[in-house]
Formats: C-alpha cells, structure tokens, sequence
C-alpha cells in the first residue's frame, strides 16, 4: 500500500463517523488513497466534486463514505420510500460491486437500505422490492432507472421518493455521458431536485468538462490526483505506477497461437483477455476451454442476460483462471489479484485501453497488460503514447509456437455449433474492425482477408458484403461439404434436420405461375380512374350547356358504377368490363368520342 497512501483516516480534516472507522479497521483499509483524502473533505463540506483519478486507485469509497456521513448528517431522518442518495454506473457488474460496498458499511447502519436497480432483472420485481422494503440509497444502471420512473402505473412513484435526494455520485462519468447514456441521463436528472451534493469519479475526466456543466455540477471542485513518485515528464499518465504496460507484434496467423502459448505459460495466475465483439468471446471462449486444460474458463459479454451477475462473482472468487469478455468489463471493475489483462484485439475507442488494463495493478498492488498487435498495427503503441499518456514497452514472444488452429478447425468439423460461431466472430470481427476510431491505423482496405480467415480457423468464407466480388486463392477451404456438419447437441441437430427436410419439401412443390390479371394490374389504376371520373364530371357539369344528355346519362352510369365498386358489391373485374362494355357500346352506337371518360386498357 505504500506509494498510494496518504495518511490515516483520523489524520482528516472532518472526523468520520466510529461505525465508518470500525468498518474500515475490519477490513484492513488503514490508509487512505490519494483520491480518497481529497475528495472526501470537499464532500462532506456540501462541494460538488469532479475527481479524475487513475483506475484502480480506490474512487469507490472516495463517494460511499461521503454518502454515508451525508445522510447521517440530515436534520430529518429518511422515511422508508424517501432516496436520500443516488448512484448511477454504466455497467450491471460495477453496479454489483458498489452495492456490495455500501452493504459493508451498511451493518453498522442499519436505519438505511438499499437497492439495486440493473438490467437482466424483471423490473416488476423491482417494483415490488422497493414497494415491500423502501430504499434510501439506490444503486442502477442507466436504463433501469429510468424505466423506474416509468412505473407509476405500477405503483411506484420514483419521481416523488427522490425528491428528498441529498447525493449524485455518477460513477465511471465520462462514460455515462457518452451519447449511448446521454438521453437517458437526461430524462433522470430532470426529475431530481437542484439543491444537491453531485460527485463525478472517472479515469479519463478531463475532456468531459462541457458535459459536467450538463450534468448538473454547481461550481465543482476539480481533482486531478497523481500517483507519487511519477516522474514529472509523466505526471499526466493515465495507468497505475506499478502496471507494467506491454505490446507484442504477432502476424495473423500466429495470434492465437501465441495466446495460448502465453496461457498455458500463466495458468497459474488469474488473466483477463479482452476480444472485440461478443461472438469472438463465445467463439475464442470454447476454443480456450479446450486448448488451455486444467484452468477454469469463464466467457462474459453485453448479450448475456441473466448469466453475467452469477458468472462476474464465480471468476471473482478464483485463485486463478481466464475470463474471456468484451469491454463490458472495462469499467471500474474490481476483480482481486488479477495479473495479466491480455488485449487480442485493441479496443475501437482510445480510452478503453486505459479502462482495460486498470483491471489490473489496483490500489497499489502489481499488474501486467499485454496488447497483441498487427505488424501494420504498430503505429497504434506511439499513438497510444501521445494520445492516451500511455507509454507500452515492448514483449517479444517465443518464436517456437504450437499451431493450435488444426484443433480448433476439427472442434468446428466435429459440432456445427463451432463452425457457426467461427463464422459470427470473424463477420463480427471485421465489422468491427472497420469502424475503429483510430481508422488511420486500422484500415480495413489493408487487411489481408485470406490470412484473417486462417487466423479464425475457418473451413470456409462466410458470404459478407466486404468479400463480395473477391477471390483468396491463398485460402484454402476444406473439402468436407459444411452443410453436413451436425450439431452435437441433439435437440439442436433434430430441429436443424426438420428445417432441411421442410425446405427440401418446399422445392418440390413448383412455384405458381406468375399471373398478371387484370385483377392485380388495374388495382393500381384504381385511384388513377377515380379521381379522372371526378374530375370529367365536374369539369362537364361547369361546362353545362355543351354536354349532350346521352354523354351526362354515361358520366352518371360510370359513377354509379364506381360507388357500386367501393362499397363492394361488385368485384374490380366486373367494374372493368361494365365501364368498357359502356363505353365500346357507345362507339359503337356512333356516339361522340369525347362523350365518356378515357378508360385505358389494362
């Protein structure tokens, strides 16, 4: 702890409550964190705070135990449906991790509850917990609460309850006002009362200061906290001191390879690797379950629902072990002794890649990252010096690799269920490639599509818009027809083999020829006939003395027979023949040619 502390916590300039101090004296927090010991004297003297502090330097409790003395501090005490505090996180899981802390502290308190508002819940639920129990502090994600304060209907009205509000801390700030949060933030911050203590906690703060304006600070106090003993050349780097950044250059058809390598040299630690979209998570997370034996394997990403809370705390309990995941875990979450954050692919946003590797080396402890890069990807380490504050060193791999890919191409022949993940991650994977914020460096142009295929293991191309027209002849595709490869799982291949066998059925039945009646082309000209009717009869009543009777007694029939048509007492087909019939029957009879409406043959 040393080289982040900065004193006791009786060494304050306001005195915490006991119940606080005890709780911290359990767990062994004896020191304060440098954004600790500034943060939380503005706070509990009623200043709106925007603290910018590296990942991993202990911001959580730099709001929980202002929050706590706050509501303390209330000349009235908070009833059972009253908030008194609100905090608002982009993610479920760090969420999750906040409200374990408040929990902690919360023993000592038990005159205030909590709740915890999240997505993958039922929200009626929701609803019901917070009628039956109240709740004094809530913890949620975006989403969830603003569908809250949409639940009048239901019985909850969260927009009276929050009227009492005392504190607004947005955790993870420059990320709950990105535009994907900013409509929803909105909608919360117009039903909370203006006189408030409001609190914003990120590693990568400074750019966000118009947005802070938005969010509702009054005259913040602004916190910049840098680590000691950084050297004054790199006072603004946005990592942990004790994060040993690396980068390693691997060609394409060598990634993966090396990743594995690299996990079986470290399966007994506690690894982090990060993937580029969900399907690559679902995709590399089967293939590392099989390949890296003897180590627990856990898969994490934005689709999952239910499944995320239980298999968030199941890693966090491990001594050691891989989760694989998108940048859903990116953001503020703790995860005990994490020692390496693997990036195989870098991140589409620049400041992802500090929030990845502060999963590691947090609150003093030592940590490692390591980025796999493309050869015409290593620009990317000089950018990331200047643009993120982030200098990388370099890591050179053992040349002496084992291709694992043949193993992974037989797991896709031996269960369709693979094959259609390697299909899904490498789609996925070039899409997302192909929107990459730093599209200087990473351009999909210079991707060579034949070498990303062999990287992916594939057995064949997938049929996409960006190989549409283009030939690999260095790709090789198997010769076993894909078509025949079963699921391994039983219920799936039945239901595969029924949808074969009713397609195959539906090309015996020859399809119907294609008939233009008359039926289907004049529907089209229905309207174009009306309003022609209408307009000859009222330009020949206008015109009066000129129109013959035997040409009014035929603009009277055409429209009787137009009303008989919309009221649906005859079909379209007779409509058309009686208007014809009229009409030839007229010609004829010798009568004029401009007497009748013009009736086109259809």
């Amino acid at each position: 702890m040393d080289n982040t502390t900065e004193g006791t916590w009786e060494s304050l300039p306001v005195k915490l409550n006991d119940g606080i101090l005890q709780t911290l004296d359990e767990v062994k927090f004896t020191h304060m964190t440098p954004v600790q010991s500034a943060c939380i004297p503005l706070f509990m003297s009623n200043k709106d705070v925007a603290a910018e502090a590296v990942t991993g330097s202990g911001k959580t409790l730099a709001f929980v135990i202002p929050i706590i003395e706050l509501l303390l501090k209330r000349e009235e005490k908070l009833k059972k449906m009253q908030v008194g505090a609100l905090v608002i996180t982009p993610t479920r899981e760090l969420a999750l991790q906040i409200s374990e802390v408040i929990a902690l502290f919360l023993q000592k308190f038990p005159q205030y509850t909590q709740i915890l508002l999240i997505g993958g819940t039922n929200p009626i639920d929701d609803v019901e917990k917070f009628k039956e129990h109240g709740a004094n502090i809530v913890i949620a994600t975006p989403g969830r609460l603003e569908d809250m304060f949409r639940r009048k209907a239901d019985g909850l009205d969260l927009a009276s309850s929050v009227k009492s509000l005392d504190v607004l801390v947005l955790d993870e700030a420059d990320r709950l006002l990105d535009m994907g949060f900013e409509a929803s933030l909105n909608i919360i911050l117009g039903f909370l009362p203006k006189q408030r203590r409001t609190g914003l906690f990120s590693a990568t703060q400074t750019q966000e200061l118009e947005k802070l304006v938005r969010a509702g600070l009054r005259n913040p106090v602004r916190i910049t906290v840098k680590e000691k003993g950084v050297a004054a050349s790199a006072a603004v780097q946005k990592t942990p001191s004790r994060l040993a950044n690396y980068y390693t250059i691997c060609r394409a058809e060598n990634k993966f390879n090396n990743l594995v390598m690299f996990l079986r040299q470290h399966k007994h630690e506690k690894n982090l690797v990060f993937f580029s979209t969900c399907a690559c998570v679902e995709y590399y997370g089967r293939a590392l379950e099989f390949l890296v034996k003897k180590v627990t394997v856990h898969c994490i990403h934005g689709k999952m629902k239910n499944k995320r809370n239980k298999i968030f705390a199941d890693f966090r309990a491990l001594k050691s072990g891989i989760l694989v995941c998108t940048d859903v875990m990116a953001r503020g979450i703790d995860i005990p002794e994490v020692n390496w954050v693997l990036q195989y692919d870098p991140p589409s946003c620049a400041s992802a890649f500090v929030h990845r590797c502060g999963r590691t080396a947090r609150i003093g402890n030592q940590g490692n990252a390591l980025v796999f890069l493309l050869p015409m990807e290593e620009a990317y380490v000089n950018f990331l010096s200047i643009n993120q504050k982030c200098p990388l060193q370099k890591l050179v791999l053992s040349k002496d690799v084992v291709d694992v890919l043949p193993k992974v191409k037989a797991m896709a022949l031996a269960d369709r269920a693979m094959f259609d993940r390697g299909m899904r991650a490498f789609v996925s994977y070039v899409q997302a490639y192909a929107k990459h914020e730093c599209s200087l460096i990473f351009r999909i142009k210079d991707m060579d599509f034949a070498t990303l295929a062999r990287s992916f293991a594939l057995l064949r191309l997938p049929k996409m818009p960006e190989l549409r027209g283009k030939t690999f002849p260095d790709f090789i595709e198997t010769t076993v027809d894909t078509e025949t490869i079963r699921y391994k799982d039983k219920s799936r291949q039945k239901q595969r083999k029924m949808m074969l066998a009713e397609l195959k059925e539906q090309e015996k039945i020859p399809l119907p020829k294609r008939n233009f009646t008359k039926n289907k082309s004049w529907s089209k000209q229905k309207t174009k006939r009306e309003r022609r009717l209408k307009t000859s009869i009222k330009r020949r009543r206008e015109e009066g003395s000129d129109v013959e009777d035997e040409d009014m007694q035929e603009l009277l029939n055409d429209t009787r027979i137009l009303k008989r048509l919309k009221r649906g007492q005859i079909t379209e087909e007779d409509f058309e023949e009686q208007i014809t019939s009229g009409t030839k029957s007229k010609h004829k009879a010798g009568g004029p040619s401009h007497g009748g409406p013009e009736v086109e043959d259809v």
